[in-house]
């Protein structure tokens, strides 16, 4: 009986301690997966101002980001793509690898999070290696001329 009893306080932690470890829980829109080790969520977030809609669902793993991204412009050729980067505290910066006229094409992303919203940023740009990238991230703008609001996932 004295072996007993301890043995089952330990069996009894490393249980709790395994439940505690990997605990998953969703909202319809995202899933959350917690461990000391990685936080993963998908977010999706949509962008509708007058004839123009733009769509993003964005994976983020700990500090990285992938997902995909959709501009449908009003009389301009829809850009379909995805997007791979990272997060930087309240913000992410991506590759937006897309396929418009016919051609595959990379730019720089970056994305400002408020509240349950994404602010893109915009900023002087500059072709390098066949990319175009932000000249300077320090002084990117975020006027909220594009602002995506959450939505649920599909």
């Amino acid at each position: 009986m004295k072996k007993l009893i301890p043995s089952l306080c330990v069996a009894v932690t490393l249980m709790m301690a395994c439940q505690s470890k990997n605990t998953s829980s969703g909202t319809g829109d995202s899933t959350t997966t917690t461990s000391s080790e990685d936080i993963t969520s998908t977010q999706c977030y949509q962008s509708i101002k007058n004839r123009d809609t733009a769509t993003v669902s964005l994976n983020i793993e700990n500090e990285k980001v992938t997902g995909s991204l959709s501009y449908n412009l009003f009389e301009k050729d829809k850009n379909n793509g995805v997007v791979a980067g990272i997060v930087k505290g309240d913000t992410i910066i991506a590759d937006y690898t897309f396929q418009s006229e016919g051609s595959t094409s990379i730019r720089q992303v970056a994305w400002l999070k408020q509240n349950n919203q994404l602010i893109e940023g915009f900023g002087d740009v500059e072709e390098v290696d066949g990319k175009t990238k932000f000249k300077d991230l320090g002084k990117l703008n975020f006027d909220k001329s594009l602002v995506f609001s959450k939505i649920d996932c599909k």
